[in-house]
């Protein structure tokens, strides 16, 4: 299995990370997408990917950082994909859910990210929170040229059907597994295996029965049994088609 979004540099992580990194191993989880998002969590996912040959790292700007000085925020980035190796821009995107202020200023930013990543022949990492038809419209204008996740995917099953339109991958995480999560549910019977991603986002949103403890890598086993549960396949049905699609999106060596 591969972890496809996955925060491991995590101050929670500070006194146990190697045997983090075991327990994946133990659970069959050969590789781990370890997702920056801002200038020192981009530096800290290349400086653990040196340590850890698990993990690859990625560089982006969270929309949540995003203010009145995106033009320096993006130019720090750019600058940063040229010194180092990654394998995705972002995570990036849109977030209306904590604050609104600097609204434009992250539609802005995002498409600065979108054309990084074209230029560079690299996926994007899509953060979504309250900003669906927002964060659709700006995807839009790339499809075809763009490749891209949303990442622990919480829109409707609906709006889900539109993004795989587009030519965009789905990934689910934690949520999935939650007794009352209906949609996340539903959408996880009618993304197509080959466009499907899991992922654990941790240390946030453990799944079902660690719900509401820290997170961690391991757990995407979970994720991965859930789905294969609700769509009535083997566990290494979906593993397999997991790990080939995030293979194939991030460009991974076998």
């Amino acid at each position: 299995m591969i972890d496809s979004h996955s925060h491991l540099f995590a101050e929670e992580f500070k006194d146990d990370l190697e045997e983090c990194i075991e327990r994946c191993k133990e659970n069959n989880v050969n590789k781990i997408i370890l997702v920056g998002f801002s200038k020192e969590t981009n530096r800290e996912a290349q400086r653990l990917s040196k340590l850890y040959p698990i993990f690859y790292p990625t560089a982006g700007v969270h929309p949540c950082d995003a203010n009145k000085d995106y033009l320096e925020q993006f130019a720090e980035l750019k600058e940063f994909i040229k010194e180092n190796k990654v394998y995705a821009i972002g995570e990036c995107g849109l977030d209306y859910y904590w604050d609104t202020t600097f609204k434009e200023e992250q539609k802005k930013l995002f498409k600065l990210q979108c054309e990084l990543a074209i230029e560079n022949a690299l996926p994007v990492i899509v953060h979504m929170r309250d900003a669906t038809k927002d964060a659709y419209d700006i995807l839009k204008e790339y499809s075809g040229k763009l490749k891209a996740v949303m990442h622990c995917y919480s829109g409707s099953s609906d709006m889900a059907l539109e993004f795989l339109k587009l030519g965009y991958y789905i990934s689910l995480g934690g949520p999935v597994t939650f007794k009352n999560a209906k949609e996340p549910k539903k959408v996880a019977t009618i993304v197509p295996l080959d466009r499907l991603l899991i992922e654990t986002d941790c240390p946030y949103l453990a799944p079902t029965p660690n719900r509401g403890k820290r997170n961690e890598s391991s757990y995407v086993k979970l994720v991965c049994q859930e789905i294969a549960s609700l769509r009535g396949l083997s566990f290494e049905e979906v593993e397999r088609a997991t790990e080939d699609n995030t293979i194939r999106l991030f460009k991974l060596d076998r």
